[in-house]
């Protein structure tokens, strides 16, 4: 931590917190010779080092959360909601909202940093494909770093939790704060430019579902701090079909609705089973009734899920995952000339009354007026069936009798 540089206020929470952790006599009371903090070390070791010994980009402390969470539960869910999001949903949410090298963004229930580590990925990735003079990229990715992305969450656990992740992962650790997003944050960065405003440009979230709205009381609060950009969020569906009205409307008297996406059920196998959305917004343009919003069924995302203990690989590609992951991205930024894997009953415009906020999740209506060759169809099924009844018929009126 001091070869970081991490502020000293951050560094003494995470020894206390720690130390505070490590001691308890729980975990270090010997068990057939060995602690329950040996054995979680070891698995910790085993399992994740790996990831960090070859410096893979990866949501590390998220991974390490997830194995605990397997083990013990987590004391402060009292509400269950604690929810982290898949990796590869984080990376879609950062490509929805349009990020990139020159982006500012920022989360206002940070979780274990996940979406921001994804965020700051791409971020990297963006810069080492545009800039061309070495120089010039080391010093963007420090800015991308430090000044670059911001986090809010409230539960310290968490908190230490994304510190350590940011921090993993070459350290966007700077402006992560532990702060109510909702009642304290005035908008303004935690470290180094204190007094200026954070000039956020896109916003990823996937919030607690307990909150007021099943969580679009963020996205109303952090939208209203945005001059412009883009945001994408995964929420509990029912925010979108009436359950967060109060909220709904608020926002699309400000904002535009891009996209409503329906995701897999499946998606947090093991914790939450619910149906989730991702609603995009185009931020800071109130929302024209005329407006054309994109409602996707992305229930076949292409992965298949399990939720084995010990298996190796909970998620396989088993029908062109990866490609519909790209395909999604260009059809919410691009429309229905990029329609390739998804069929036209998974891609639907249409549009929705920024006075009602309960409409948002729309899908393809069925056509149920009869075309000119379902009814030739249905004249030559009969056919065919009276024919093989006659044939029938004469059949047995020319078999012997018995």
């Amino acid at each position: 931590m001091n070869e970081k540089k991490i502020p000293k206020e951050k560094k003494d929470l995470i020894v206390r917190t720690l130390e505070n952790t490590l001691t308890t006599e729980n975990i270090n009371k010997v068990i057939n010779g060995e602690s329950q903090l040996k054995r979680v070390f070891t698995k910790i070791v085993d399992d994740l080092g790996i990831y960090y010994k070859i410096g893979l980009t990866t949501d590390f402390t998220g991974k390490l959360f997830n194995e605990m969470y397997g083990w013990l539960g987590f004391s402060q869910d009292k509400l269950n909601d604690v929810v982290l999001t898949p990796s590869y949903v984080a990376n879609l949410l950062v490509k929805l909202a349009r990020v990139n090298k020159d982006s500012y963004v920022w989360d206002f229930a940070t979780g274990s940093a996940g979406l921001l580590v994804a965020a700051m990925n791409e971020m990297l990735d963006d810069a080492k494909r545009t800039i061309t003079s070495p120089d010039e990229l080391a010093q963007k990715e420090i800015v991308i770093k430090a000044e670059q992305l911001l986090g809010l969450e409230l539960l310290s656990s968490v908190y230490m939790l994304a510190i350590l992740n940011m921090i993993l992962m070459g350290d966007g650790s700077s402006n992560i704060l532990n702060m109510d997003s909702l009642a304290d944050f005035d908008g303004n960065y935690g470290f180094g430019k204190t007094e200026d405003k954070f000039p956020a440009d896109a916003f990823v979230l996937n919030p607690p579902y307990s909150a007021n709205g099943n969580g679009m009381n963020f996205v109303e609060r952090a939208l209203g701090m945005m001059n412009k950009g883009y945001a994408a969020i995964i929420i509990q569906n029912s925010a979108g079909s009436g359950k967060a009205i109060t909220y709904t409307k608020k926002i699309l008297a400000k904002h535009t609705l891009i996209a409503s996406i329906k995701m897999p059920i499946d998606i947090f196998i093991g914790k939450a089973s619910v149906q989730t959305n991702i609603y995009v917004f185009k931020v800071n343009e109130p929302h024209h009734k005329d407006e054309p919003v994109k409602f996707i069924d992305f229930s076949n995302d292409g992965y298949t899920r399990t939720n084995r203990k010990k298996a190796s690989n909970n998620l396989k590609d088993t029908n062109q995952a990866k490609e519909r992951y790209e395909e999604l991205v260009s059809l919410v930024r691009f429309g229905k000339s990029k329609l390739n894997i998804f069929t036209e009953q998974e891609y639907y415009e249409g549009t929705i009354d920024p006075n009602n906020g309960a409409d948002w999740n729309q899908s393809a209506p069925i056509d149920t007026k009869p075309t000119l060759q379902d009814f030739k169809k249905t004249v030559s099924d009969y056919l065919a069936w009276e024919v093989s009844n006659i044939i029938k018929q004469q059949n047995e009126d020319d078999a012997p009798g018995k």
